[in-house]
This record gives C-alpha cells, structure tokens and sequence, in this order.
C-alpha cells in the first residue's frame, strides 16, 4: 500500500477553500490502495503534521493537541516527512505527494520546487509550469506567443504605477474600453478582481488588486459566457466534456464561487458540438503550450456578440470541493472521484521517472 502525503492549507488567501479540497480528497481517495499523512499549512507558514479527525479539516478546527511540528526532509531521495515529537524526531515515509493547495505559496511553483529538492513525486504541474501559469501577465504573453484568441490585456508592476497612475488608466480606457476587469497578476479563486466601469473605478480597482500582489493585470470585459474544461495527463493530455458558469453574482469571483452557493454550473454545457470541440482543443493547446503536466483547468468565454472562444486562464490546481467543477467536468466524462485522484497519482508518478 502507498502512503500519500496531503498536503492542505497554506500561506494564501485561499487556505480556507484549500480545507475543503483536502477533505474532499481524503473522503474519496481510494482507501484500499493508500494510506495517507496528513501536513497542514497555517495561516502564518507552520507546518504541522495533523493526525486528527479528518473532518475537521473542512470545518476549520484542525489545529490542536493533534498537531506535531514537522517538515518536509529535503535530503534528496530520503522521501519522508520529519515530525518533532516530545520524544525526539520521526522519519515518515511518503511515496507520493497530493498538494491540495491553492494560490501564492502552493500553486505557483515554490512548493513545487521544495519537492523537486525533495525528490518526492507529486500531483501537478512542475515548478516552471506551475510559476508561469500563476502570473496571468506570463499566461496571457504565452497565450499570445502560440495564438491562442484571448481578451485584449496590459499589465503594471506598483513601482511604474505609483510613478504614473493616471498615464497606465487612459492607456487601459483607450486600449480595452470601459468596463475592464482589474486582477492581481498572481492570486486566485478571483480574490483581489474588480470590475471598473468608470476611471474613477480604475484607481479603486487597482488598489484592490495591488492589496494581493506587486503586478497588475487589466483586462478587456468580455459579455461572454463562462466556460470551463478540465485536461489531464502528461504527454498526451485528454480533456473532459465542456462546463459552463451561471454565476449568481456579476461576475464569478469569490462569493459566487464558494460562499453564496447560489451559481449554477451546467454540465455539459449547452453548446454546437463543433464549439464544444473547439473549447476542448483550445484547452489542451493551452496546457501544452504551458509545459503542464498531470491536471488543470482551462477556462473561457464565449464571446456572445461572434461567439467567438476566448481564452481567460489557466489553473494548475483547481479546487478539489465538492461543488467544484475540475472533479464534476471528469465525472460526466466516465472518470469518478476516486478515479480521478487514482489517476493523478500515477501522473505523479510516471513524470517523476
């Protein structure tokens, strides 16, 4: 039997969706055929190695008497995690590494890199993958670079902004046109996103999104419908059915996503077959291009005015919950729950050799 390293939580804005992925992990990864350690990020970066009742994880109240200080070995090839008992220190085994993790310090190549010293396998794409698709400005440039169709876009840095705010606001109005969408160039989960309909809404957007990162990206607000695509594999990646969002809010941000509960999301979506193959190959060009491996979820609009398919981002490791889409869009596509991670494991594994 191997044993899986889960790793959940986080640094981010998103440990509290971080939670609610891990659990749903460790209610349907295949118990005969793994057994799993349990190393929770805090908030503020403890590492914990958490032997408790799985549950409460989703409700948040993990951290107590059944945490242990621990870490990751980074003696390449040692695959283990050190806990640092009252007794003294113990070596874990661990074959494969799950990190359930979302956002800054998970999503975006560091812990990634912390693995590859490691030597230990894991779920995802690697530490270049992962990086360049965490900062939307590299994903749009790579986009770009392999034609894939996508919203006009420009970005910032805080340190050119702040020395000519008003400059990069009318070069946005009059190169994408009001409104614009205002992101935080590496976040997630839509934390830090504004609408801004008029200049006066530029400035407040853009502090809104300064607040989650050092860059900007301001994009084209697309009147489009909200697609998405899940692709797995390594090589020769496959993608699922076509989704689509329905969100109860203006737009799918962090509400809508995973707090008012309100959205729909369609699976299948409603489309041409033609279209539908469009997405799905426009996905894995994406991945590709991208260098990913293993998992992630691609998603467009579709532009209502040409129904033209418009690449809007990438996300090298989408919410595993149970109301998110990655897991449901496989589901419909003949691959369950327990499949799924089953799968991912090996994808973990055959890239490692």
């Amino acid at each position: 039997m191997k044993t899986i390293l889960i790793l959940f939580g986080g640094k981010s804005s998103e440990y509290e969706v971080s939670l609610q992925s891990a659990y749903s992990v460790l209610s349907n990864i295949p118990k005969e055929k793994y057994r799993t350690v349990l190393l929770g990020i805090t908030k503020d970066g403890r590492w914990l190695l958490y032997e408790g009742d799985e549950a409460k994880i989703a409700s948040g109240d993990w951290l107590n008497d059944d945490c242990v200080p621990a870490v990751i070995g980074t003696d390449f090839g040692t695959k283990c995690v050190i806990a640092f008992r009252k007794n003294g220190t113990e070596r874990i085994p661990v074959d494969v590494c799950f990190p359930v993790l979302h956002g800054k310090n998970g999503e975006d190549g560091t812990i990634q890199g912390l693995l590859e010293l490691a030597g230990i396998p894991y779920v995802g794409c690697g530490t270049l993958a992962s990086a360049m698709c965490m900062d939307k400005a590299v994903t749009n440039m790579t986009a770009d670079s392999f034609a894939i169709p996508q919203a006009k876009w420009l970005s910032v840095t805080r340190y050119d902004y702040e020395r000519n705010k008003e400059d990069f606001v009318d070069r946005c109005i009059e190169k994408l046109g009001l409104p614009i969408f205002v992101k935080p160039a590496n976040a997630g989960s839509s934390v830090g996103i504004s609408k801004a309909k008029t200049r006066e809404d530029m400035f407040k957007a853009m502090e809104t999104a300064f607040r989650e990162d050092g860059k900007v990206v301001a994009e084209e607000c697309i009147d489009g419908r909200e697609i998405e695509c899940a692709v797995l594999g390594n090589d020769a990646p496959v993608a699922s059915v076509v989704g689509e969002v329905l969100p109860c809010n203006e737009f799918y941000d962090y509400n809508a996503k995973y707090i008012d509960g309100d959205s729909v999301l369609c699976i299948p979506a409603e489309l041409p077959q033609e279209k539908s193959d469009e997405v799905r190959a426009n996905a894995v060009k994406a991945f590709k291009a991208l260098g990913c491996t293993g998992l992630s979820r691609v998603d467009f609009f579709i532009r209502r005015s040409d129904n033209k398919v418009l690449f809007n981002e990438i996300n090298t490791l989408p919410g595993f919950t149970a109301i998110s889409m990655y897991s449901k869009l496989f589901a419909e596509s003949g691959i369950p729950y327990g499949e799924l991670i089953d799968r991912l494991i090996t994808l973990a594994e055959e890239r490692a050799k």
